[in-house]
């Protein structure tokens, strides 16, 4: 089992770094990007910091680099906040020095395609914080306080706390009308997403358990799993608990089964403490599913999971439906550290 070591906490008034390791979209949506360093300011009194690619589209795979670097490295910030996600930050890790890393290591925070960068970080034995982007959760004109506070707690506490299920949720970015929010038009910030229902947690297998936090997007665990670029190797997964959740691609139950049955064939279930599932996003602006598509998806994935996890071990805990992923509200998973789960309950360390 890997240690980790640990990061000193932020501070009201400190200064983070905001980069865009996979994709420059606040290039193309500078206000976006605008109303969440504002919300940084404003509701947690912290001031970002951004860097040569953070609001450039297209910037090379070694610029993108430099810039994490260089945001790890800098003396003046405490932490490292995403901007967004994208598809491509596979090829970025390959090009950061592990030494920068291990000099400074600071809380990083996001989800998506920043899986790849959390595992870089995982396999160095830092912790790190999976939610977050500051062009999505920072930009909700509804921002749950649910996300807020957990990104309180992550980013200014320590110790356990309990993971609480919400009573609602949102997926889709259409407002109670159901016109669709798109970031080009400007007014739509100002407007709230089609809150709905929030299904309940499902649990299956053995209750309690206990483990370190590992994981992340299906779509980029499945990336890494292919080509084994920031795979842990079996020893150091010894007694955690895998989290997983999924993105805008909607991935298809085939491609789920693939995710799990390559841990399983690695034999992965043994080391694996529990499995915890994020509620899957259902809508994409692809596929604009209705209520009960979306629904119907929902519980496709859950099955699929059960199926797949069950095929190599039939009594570890599977917990799924959690608030965490690729909807909201979002509570921030702390890779990494202690996950517990105790009848029923499930407790996260800071």
């Amino acid at each position: 089992m890997r240690t980790f070591q640990p990061t000193t906490p932020v501070r009201r008034g400190d200064r983070v770094s905001v980069v865009s390791p996979s994709d420059g979209l606040p290039g193309l949506f500078p206000w976006v990007q605008d109303l969440g360093l504002e919300r940084l300011r404003t509701r947690f009194g912290l001031e970002p910091v951004e860097y040569p690619t953070t609001r450039t589209m297209g910037a090379s795979v070694a610029d993108r680099a430099r810039d994490v670097m260089a945001a790890f490295a800098d003396p003046t910030t405490s932490a490292v906040f995403t901007s967004v996600g994208g598809d491509d930050q596979v090829h970025v890790v390959q090009q950061l020095d592990p030494q920068v890393f291990l000099d400074h290591p600071k809380p990083f925070f996001g989800y998506s395609d920043n899986t790849h960068l959390h595992s870089f970080l995982w396999n160095l034995g830092i912790a790190s914080y999976y939610a977050i982007a500051v062009m999505a959760q920072l930009t909700r004109a509804e921002t749950f306080d649910a996300t807020a506070s957990s990104l309180e707690r992550a980013l200014f506490t320590s110790g356990e706390v309990e993971m609480d299920a919400s009573a609602v949720f949102t997926d889709a970015p259409t407002d109670p009308s159901g016109e669709v929010l798109d970031w080009a038009d400007r007014s739509s910030l100002d407007r709230p997403r089609l809150v709905e229902p929030a299904e309940p947690v499902v649990w299956d297998g053995d209750g309690d358990a206990a483990g370190v936090l590992w994981g992340g997007c299906m779509e980029s665990l499945v990336v890494q799993a292919a080509t084994g670029i920031g795979l842990p190797d079996g020893d150091a997964l010894d007694r955690s608990v895998l989290m997983v959740e999924s993105a805008e691609s909607l991935p298809q139950p085939w491609l789920v089964d693939t995710l799990f049955t390559a841990y399983g064939e690695r034999g992965w279930f043994d080391r694996f403490q529990a499995v915890l599932v994020g509620r899957p996003t259902a809508w994409s602006f692809d596929r604009r599913n209705d209520a009960p598509t979306r629904a119907g998806y929902r519980q496709t994935q859950r099955e699929t999971v059960l199926a797949a996890v069950r095929r190599y071990h039939p009594t570890i805990p599977v917990v799924q439906g959690l608030d965490f992923g690729h909807t909201d509200p979002q509570v921030v998973m702390p890779l990494g550290r202690q996950v517990r789960l105790d009848s029923g309950r499930i407790w996260l360390t800071y």
